[in-house]
C-alpha cells in the first residue's frame, strides 16, 4: 500500500508547511471577520440613512411631494436620486402612492397599525436595492428604497483587496515557514552531521557545540553525553583487553615452556627427565591451567557484568550474605568465619551480588593465616546496609589502598599467591551496578577491612 505523501515529507517539509498553513489560516480568518466587520458597519450607515429618509418623507402629503423633499433636502447626488423611491400605503396595506426609480416595492405585510420600522434587500432588474419601511402617523405605511450600489461597489472592492493581501499573506507565510523550519532545525541538522561524522569516522570525541535551549538543547547534551558514555565505554573496553592480554601472556608462556620440555624430554630417550621432576612438572602445568581457566572465567564475568542480564529481585540479604559464608568455608578449612548477620532487604541480582561477596571472602581467607578467622557483620544505617569484611591478615599498605579495586592490580606481596586480580574488581562493578559502593581500609585490630554498602529496598 502506498504511503500518504505527508507521512514521505521530511521534517523541515512538515514544519515549514504546518507554519505556513497557520499563518494562511489566520490572514484569511482575520480578512474574513474584516469583511463581515465592514459590511455590516456599511449596511448600518446605509439603513440609518433610510431611516432619516423615511421620517422626513413621512410627513409629505404624497409619494410625488415626498421625494420632491428628499432631493431638495439631501441633495444627494444625480446618481443616488436616480435609485430613490417613495412609495405609500394604507393601514390595510393597499399601495396609495409611489414616485421614484422602481415602478413596483414590495407591499407591507397587512397589519394595521404597522409599529415596527425594518429594512430588507430586493431586486429590479439586475440591481440590488435596500428598502426601509416605517409607520406613518395616519397607521399607513411608508417605504424608501435606494440602490445600494454603492455599498456593494465598496464591498467588492475590499473582497478584492483582502483577497490579494491574503494571497500575499499565504505566500509570505510559506516563505516565512521555510525559513523558520530551516533556523529551528539547524541544531537537528548538527546533530545528525555529528552522528554521520560518529559513524563514518569512529570517532567517540566530537562534541556538539550546545548553544540552543529548551528540547534542542536538552537533546545536543543528551546526545554529548551518550557520546562521552561510548567514549568511556570503548576505552574501558580497550584497557580490558590490553591487561587481559598482558596477564595471559606470562601464563600462556610459562605453559607453552612447559610443554616444549616435556615434549624434547620425551623425543631424546637419553633426556628423559627424571619422575620426580616430571611429576613436580605435571603438577605445575595443572596448576597453571587451573589459574589461567579462572583469569578466563573473571575476564567474562567482569566483561558480561557490564551488561547485566540477571533480574533484580527483593530478598533478604542475610540470606545471600550466609550462602555465600557456607561456599566459602567449604573451600578454606582451616580458616575461621564468624557471621553476625541482621535482618535488611534490598533489591539485587543474587548471582551476581553472591559472586561479589564470595571474592571478599575468598580474598580474606587466602590472606588470612592457618587457623585465622574471618569476621563477618552486617549493620543497618538510614537508607543503606553495610556488611564488614574483617580478616587477620598483614592488612593493606597505604600505597595500595587506591589500588585494589583496579583491574589486574597487585600488590608485591600478592604476586606470589594465585589470583588473576580481577575479583575485587569485580566486587566494585557488581556494587555499583546495584547502587552501592565498596571500600577497603586497615581493620582495628590488624589486618584488611572490606566494606559493602547497598541501599535498602523501599518499604
Amino acid at each position: 500500500m502506498k504511503r500518504p505523501r505527508w507521512k514521505t515529507l521530511s521534517l523541515r517539509g512538515r514544519l515549514g508547511i504546518l507554519v505556513a498553513a497557520a499563518v494562511a489560516i489566520a490572514v484569511v480568518t482575520v480578512s474574513a471577520i474584516s469583511w463581515s466587520i465592514t459590511r455590516a458597519d456599511l449596511y448600518d450607515q446605509f439603513d440609518a440613512r433610510l431611516q432619516s429618509y423615511a421620517q422626513l418623507a413621512a410627513k409629505a402629503p404624497s409619494p410625488e411631494e415626498a421625494l420632491s423633499t428628499l432631493r431638495s433636502t439631501t441633495n444627494p447626488g444625480p446618481d443616488r436620486n436616480n435609485g430613490l423611491t417613495v412609495q405609500f400605503s394604507s393601514a390595510t396595506g393597499a399601495v396609495t402612492g409611489i414616485a421614484g426609480a422602481i415602478p413596483e416595492l414590495p407591499p407591507p405585510p397587512p397589519q394595521a397599525p404597522f409599529s415596527v420600522s425594518r429594512a430588507t434587500n430586493i431586486h429590479r432588474d439586475g440591481s440590488r436595492f435596500r428598502m426601509w419601511t416605517a409607520p406613518r402617523s395616519d397607521g399607513g405605511t411608508i417605504q424608501v428604497a435606494q440602490d445600494s450600489e454603492d455599498v456593494e461597489d465598496a464591498l467588492t472592492r475590499l473582497g478584492f483587496w483582502l483577497l490579494v493581501v491574503s494571497a500575499a499573506g499565504v505566500l509570505g507565510a510559506t516563505v516565512v515557514g521555510r525559513a523558520i523550519a530551516r533556523s529551528a532545525l539547524r541544531p537537528v541538522d548538527d546533530l545528525t552531521s555529528a552522528a554521520e561524522n560518529v559513524a563514518r569516522t569512529q570517532e567517540l570525541s566530537a562534541a556538539i557545540d550546545v548553544s540552543a535551549s529548551g528540547e534542542i538543547g536538552r537533546l545536543a547534551t543528551s546526545f554529548n553525553a551518550m557520546l562521552a558514555a561510548l567514549s568511556r565505554s570503548r576505552d574501558e573496553q580497550r584497557r580490558l583487553v590490553e591487561d587481559a592480554g598482558h596477564e595471559l601472556r606470562t601464563p600462556l608462556t610459562s605453559l607453552r615452556n612447559n610443554i616444549e620440555l616435556l615434549i624434547h624430554a620425551d623425543a631424546n630417550p637419553g633426556r628423559r627427565l627424571p619422575a620426580e621432576d616430571r611429576s613436580r612438572l605435571l603438577a605445575d602445568l595443572d596448576t597453571q591451567a587451573t589459574e589461567l581457566t579462572a583469569l578466563i572465567g573473571e575476564l567474562v564475568d567482569l566483561s558480561t557484568g557490564e551488561r547485566p542480564s540477571e533480574a533484580e529481585e527483593r530478598l533478604a540479604l542475610a540470606d545471600v550474605v550466609g550462602s555465600a559464608v557456607e561456599r566459602t568455608r567449604s573451600r578454606w578449612p582451616n580458616v575461621t568465619f564468624d557471621a553476625d548477620l541482621a535482618d535488611a532487604e534490598v533489591v539485587v541480582r543474587p548471582t551476581a551480588l553472591e559472586r561479589a561477596v564470595l571474592n571478599v571472602l575468598d580474598n580474606a581467607a587466602k590472606w588470612s593465616p592457618p587457623g585465622g578467622s574471618v569476621r563477618i557483620s552486617m549493620a543497618v544505617e538510614p537508607g543503606a546496609v553495610r556488611v564488614r569484611v574483617d580478616d587477620e591478615g598483614p592488612g593493606i599498605p597505604e600505597a595500595d589502598l587506591p589500588h585494589v579495586f583496579e583491574r589486574f592490580y597487585r600488590a608485591d606481596a600478592a604476586r606470589p599467591l594465585p589470583g588473576s586480580g580481577l575479583g575485587l574488581a569485580i566486587v566494585e562493578q557488581v556494587l555499583t551496578q546495584h547502587g552501592g559502593r565498596a571500600s577497603a581500609s586497615p581493620a582495628d585490630g590488624g589486618g584488611a577491612r572490606f566494606d559493602l554498602v547497598l541501599p535498602l529496598a523501599a518499604s
